[in-house]
């Protein structure tokens, strides 16, 4: 269909060509980073590769046709549409996939507008200095008789303004660009570690090995961890991922959780640890392997942010606050009573989750120590768990900026999306 050669395919992603050829006839399994691999170099969803391009096409119309209210009703003839018309099939999977990303980029960019600390300092310095420069500008058109002394020292002023006004513009433009040419782009120390871990998909394999790796040694190889602040951070991430890879072995973990339907609850008790561990763990578990990605958020005794990892449908703020309805702040207000919830993430296409909470202690520091608490919440897509809650579902969003419920009890301040969706 590409008109790539096999051989050359299987060289840009790293294998050979009898076993690109296995798995074309179905005789590897395939999945995680090289699925993912292939896709790219394809030019084609990860989806249609694992699922057939004609399942995948099937799956995007039916996520299509749910947006949509007189759709449902012409849903058992999606397959004939399809067959009879799969140019027009395509057509409309892509136009609402692109609308989707078009929807997300939205909120991502919103989010930011609002909140990025370097984008407003930027934006006021711009103003200050056009302000200046048009201050003194209106002196010298307005003034006939200037002694020569002051003229010149107006000049003097507006050529240093006006360079001041390019640094402040070039820096502006270049840190905008820098943002758009890359899936994340680190402003602080927590986003560097962010968007490291992104790149590993949360998983370490170098620590899940009987002999696992010097966490020091994976970091002095991050090249993506550019400050020293970043890399304390990672080395205090990987040696905690250590710990918990020791009392909760991959496989055996793995096996139980997958067994238990994911219950922490259960997984702390068999192997006798406390659910935040748990909670980190579950999250680590390789996507291909369990069916689905785990989210997890984290946050300390102030609400702020601490750890992401965000999972399809379940966004997670970067710049602003998040939503106070999460179960997060409930777990918070209440330290070591589990919270269990069934919420539904606002949006064009809302979507189910069985979020876990807890907050524990972090540093207990004698009887008249402070108390340091750290908060989590683990997020599981509906469909990974078959558990059926007796309360209707939580309904939450984002933040409150970018959330459509126009009508929520915990609203701080108008939303810029309500109108949109």
């Amino acid at each position: 269909m590409t008109g790539r050669k096999q051989a050359d395919l299987a060289r840009s992603v790293g294998i050979s060509a009898s076993y690109l050829n296995l798995i074309e006839h179905n005789r590897r399994r395939i999945g995680g980073k090289l699925l993912s691999n292939i896709a790219r170099e394809l030019g084609v969803e990860p989806s249609a590769l694992s699922e057939g391009a004609e399942a995948a096409l099937l799956n995007a119309l039916r996520e299509a046709a749910a947006d949509h209210e007189g759709a449902a009703e012409d849903l058992p003839r999606l397959e004939e549409f399809v067959g009879r018309f799969p140019g027009w099939a395509r057509l409309l999977a892509e136009t609402r996939q692109r609308a989707t990303g078009l929807e997300h980029a939205v909120d991502v960019l919103s989010d930011r507008m609002t909140h990025d600390p370097f984008l407003s300092a930027s934006l006021h310095e711009v103003i200050s200095t056009v302000t200046a420069i048009r201050s003194t500008a209106t002196i010298l058109a307005e003034t006939r008789d200037i002694d020569p002394e002051w003229r010149d020292r107006f000049h003097r002023n507006m050529a240093e303004e006006s360079a001041r006004l390019a640094e402040s513009a070039e820096a502006l433009v270049r840190y905008l660009d820098e943002a758009s040419s890359a899936e994340f782009a680190a402003s602080t120390p927590q986003e560097e570690l962010d968007g490291w871990l992104r790149q590993s998909g949360y998983h370490v394999a170098e620590l899940e090995r009987a002999l696992p790796t010097d966490p020091e040694k994976i970091v002095g190889r991050a090249e993506s961890l550019r400050s020293a602040a970043a890399r304390s951070l990672a080395l205090s991430y990987l040696q905690r991922y250590r710990k918990d890879a020791e009392h909760m072995p991959l496989a055996a973990f793995q096996e139980e959780a997958q067994k238990g339907g994911f219950d922490p609850a259960a997984l702390a008790m068999r192997f006798g640890v406390d659910l935040g561990a748990v909670f980190r763990r579950l999250a680590t578990l390789p996507a291909d392997r369990i069916g689905g990605e785990i989210g997890l958020v984290s946050c300390d005794a102030s609400g702020t942010l601490t750890f992401r990892k965000p999972v399809d449908g379940f966004p997670l703020p970067r710049y602003s606050a998040a939503c106070s309805l999460w179960p997060l702040y409930q777990a918070l207000s209440r330290p070591m009573a589990p919270v269990r919830r069934l919420v539904e993430m606002g949006g064009r296409s809302p979507r189910l989750f069985l979020t876990y909470s807890v907050c524990q202690s972090l540093q207990p520091a004698g009887f008249d120590g402070p108390q340091v608490l750290e908060a989590a919440m683990l997020i599981l897509p509906q469909d990974m768990v078959d558990a059926a809650e007796a309360r209707a579902p939580l309904e939450i969003g984002t933040s409150c900026r970018i959330c459509p419920r126009a009508a929520c009890a915990a609203r701080r301040e108008p939303s810029i999306m309500a109108e949109a969706f």
